[in-house]
């Protein structure tokens, strides 16, 4: 049985906390994730948002890789064209080194308009920045000099894992799955039907078979006491995290499970959200030949003693009783 969690760090108005008091709240769920033998934490990374969304994941994961020993952390996204080459490769170097390889990194073209706007970025120029991005970090990983614009560079020290931190690429086009069959370690659509689009140009650069789309879909699970009474008070955190989603991707008409909803009966019906009681959770898991649990604890601005008694439960009322 495995379970993971994500974090991106909305702190709206509403929720009534610092941002400080969030990140602190982290890092303790972090370390108690890490001692039940979680499987991933995950951090999102966005720029300029009214609600503090997390900017820099890697400082981020460099403060929960300080506090834990073996749980994984993935950067999904990392929007690759508000970022120096060489500089983020010296600071993933660095994470992978404090983490003793424990990262994965997903990097992304980025999609909301106003945050290339607010770092001078024209979005045309997305699939190159992606692409030098990607080319860097992969001969800066491998701790040996690289051609790098024209010059020979070397940077170091090198990684910890040999070849440094796998690099996949996200993305909902097909050129975005081809591009991630020709220089990266992988491809995470956010549409699965891009997935044969990889898999069609791995095949025919000669390669394995990747075999079919990984990407299934992912349910964010809460737990209460009472199912119903947990959906009214953390329904509106889910709502306000759906809805801020929905309106970046709505303008493009991206591919992705976020979509607005008018209300949280809406948002119910869609069980993109779940909040269970311990034992319906103890009953999907006993079902399921692949067990796994995702959690998002401070989703949307959720109180952070709420976040801690849907863990808790998790903790002594679940655990115990599948493993």
């Amino acid at each position: 049985m495995r379970f993971a969690l994500r974090f991106d760090f909305r702190n709206p108005a509403f929720a009534g906390t610092t941002t400080a008091d969030r990140y602190a709240a982290a890092l303790d769920i972090a370390e108690w994730a890490d001692r039940l033998g979680g499987s991933t934490i995950t951090l999102s990374e966005h720029h300029g948002c009214d609600d503090g969304y997390l900017p820099s994941p890697i400082p981020m994961l460099a403060a929960m890789a300080a506090r834990t020993s073996t749980i994984r952390f993935s950067i999904a996204a990392l929007i690759a064209p508000f970022h120096d080459p060489l500089r983020l490769a010296e600071d993933l170097i660095v994470l992978d080194n404090l983490s003793r390889g424990r990262v994965d990194v997903i990097i992304a073209g980025g999609y909301v308009h106003e945050e290339f706007e607010l770092f001078g970025v024209p979005m045309r120029e997305r699939p190159r920045r992606v692409t030098e991005v990607v080319t860097t970090l992969k001969a800066a990983f491998t701790g040996l000099p690289f051609e790098y614009r024209g010059r020979r560079v070397h940077l170091t020290p090198g990684p910890h894992q040999p070849g440094g931190p796998w690099i996949c690429l996200g993305g909902s086009s097909e050129p975005a799955a081809r591009r991630a069959a020709q220089i990266a370690d992988g491809f995470l659509p956010t549409d699965p039907a891009v997935w044969e689009f990889y898999r069609d140009e791995v095949l025919r650069l000669g390669r394995p078979d990747p075999g079919p789309s990984p990407i299934g879909a992912t349910r964010t699970v809460a737990l209460a006491e009472d199912a119903d009474k947990g959906w009214a008070q953390m329904g509106p955190y889910f709502l306000y995290q759906t809805n801020a989603y929905g309106a970046w991707q709505a303008r493009d008409g991206l591919a992705n499970p976020y979509r607005t909803v008018p209300d949280l009966d809406a948002l119910r019906e869609t069980g993109q959200y779940r909040v269970l009681t311990p034992d319906q959770l103890v009953a999907d898991l006993t079902a399921s030949r692949t067990p796994f649990v995702n959690f998002h604890p401070l989703c949307g601005g959720m109180p952070i003693d709420l976040a801690w008694s849907s863990l808790r439960l998790f903790e002594h009322e679940v655990l115990p009783r599948i493993r």
